[in-house]
């Protein structure tokens, strides 16, 4: 009888559920808190966890990074009232077996429970190793290496940071990766065998950023109702990846540069200093530099993040590598939705190798799922794909006067002029990267 560890501090919610498991053959512990688990783990064995992403004491996928470093041969499911997209992903990205929102029904609970079990069970099997390896190269193994030049130069610069200790800081736009370059380098370091917290910045209340860093005690404030471990201390020995870095606050920057410089954290309403061993790596779809000069972004945390600084290349920069991250996110899809589909028509692949994907590659993974789940031949074809696929030739009639021919200047002044002076909107309206248009504005003197 498989056994069940669950963690929910909804104690009605709770106690229902594990009613239900039981009666479904589980064998269940249940625990209200993150301290409640960890001791239910020290004493008894589980063959899979069920947790709330939402907890008195901790937050969920830190609980989770905790288990799977202590125990990585059970799965973990993490639960949620707080669906989207990012949290999901980051979700699976540190570990958890799969993801399921509340609320949800019966049937969905026991699928994604029976699910995860035989996948722990097909990765204990060596008759099933293939099996198993495929799986991983989906999963576990997210970095899918290009073949365009941007790509290539981009896996240089992994290898050559990774095996050392420097901080780095990962550059590019929205949806192009920046997360999984950063666990690539976790992977490839001497660090790979300890914890990588992800930690999105521009989600952490102002208020609250002290206490999601460093932790706190119970009491040290209204609403600290319990001691809880903040993301330096969650991190101790591994990675501590800081996405959306420039979203801070300039208290908040000085409280990072003290704990970057020190190495030392101190819990909200603690006295006792907490030595920590940790590798920082930020993003940022900003330019940094200029917010240095405009006073929003410190100077020396600036430097201090940013020992090496790695671009994350667009969609836009990395033509020849598009259908290879097609066919890497169609596998997955198949995997994630029971599919199995062969390819894309030529049709769709005309129709990708002509879109902008202003999204970058999570958009891409977003339109591949959905027409994966869509399509019921062998093949993806382009009755299933969202309809800003076909007004490309109508956007691009209407956004003519963007095009940089013969007249760059006035294009870029016009471009510049509707995009409000957003530098990186103006780009997209002109079909260019931001570099290319710094560059333009330094070659024609545009200010």
């Amino acid at each position: 009888m498989p056994k069940i560890l669950l963690i929910e501090d909804d104690i009605s919610f709770c106690k229902l559920l594990e009613k239900f498991l039981i009666k479904k053959s589980y064998e269940v512990t249940i625990a209200f808190s993150a301290a409640e688990a960890r001791l239910a783990i020290k004493n008894e064995s589980f063959d899979l966890i069920l947790t709330d992403l939402r907890l008195p004491d901790s937050d969920g996928i830190v609980l989770m990074s905790e288990f799977k470093a202590a125990y990585p041969q059970i799965p973990v499911i993490l639960m949620t009232g707080y669906s989207d997209v990012n949290t999901a992903v980051k979700a699976i990205k540190n570990g958890a077996a799969d993801y399921i929102s509340k609320p949800f029904n019966p049937d969905e609970v026991l699928l994604v429970i029976t699910n995860a079990l035989k996948t722990s069970e097909a990765e204990e099997a060596p008759a099933k190793e293939k099996k198993v390896v495929k799986k991983q190269s989906t999963t576990d193994n997210e970095f899918v290496k290009g073949i365009s030049v941007a790509s290539k130069k981009l896996l240089d610069h992994i290898h050559l940071v990774s095996p050392t200790d420097m901080s780095v800081l990962i550059i590019g736009e929205s949806g192009t990766g920046k997360e999984i370059i950063a666990k690539s380098i976790h992977q490839q370091s001497l660090r790979k065998n300890n914890n990588f917290i992800a930690v999105d910045c521009g989600a952490i209340p102002k208020e609250l950023a002290a206490s999601e860093f460093f932790g706190h005690l119970k009491g040290s404030f209204t609403g600290a109702i319990n001691d809880k471990m903040g993301y330096f201390e969650a991190a101790n020995g591994g990675t501590l990846f800081l996405d959306e870095i420039g979203n801070l606050s300039y208290e908040n920057q000085i409280q990072l540069l003290r704990a970057l410089q020190e190495r030392k954290i101190k819990p909200v309403g603690s006295n006792k200093e907490i030595n920590v061993d940790i590798r920082i790596i930020t993003a940022t779809n900003e330019d940094l530099r200029e917010a240095v000069k405009n006073g929003d972004f410190r100077e020396d945390l600036y430097h201090r993040i940013n020992e090496f600084s790695i671009e994350s290349p667009s969609l836009k920069d990395r033509d020849e590598d598009l259908m290879v991250f097609a066919d890497y996110f169609l596998e997955k899809a198949n995997q994630q939705l029971n599919k199995d589909i062969i390819g894309f028509s030529p049709e769709v692949v005309t129709i990708f190798q002509n879109y902008n994907w202003p999204g970058n590659l999570r958009e891409l993974q977003n339109c591949v799922k959905r027409a994966t789940l869509l399509t019921q031949g062998d093949f993806i074809k382009s009755d299933v794909l969202p309809v800003e696929f076909f007004q490309i030739q109508k956007q691009q009639n209407n956004n003519g006067n963007f095009s940089l021919s013969e007249n760059e200047k006035e294009a870029i002044i016009h471009a510049l002029s509707k995009a409000q002076n957003n530098k990186s909107e103006a780009a997209k309206l002109l079909k260019i990267t931001r570099k290319t248009l710094y560059n333009k504005l330094k070659q024609y003197d545009i200010n």
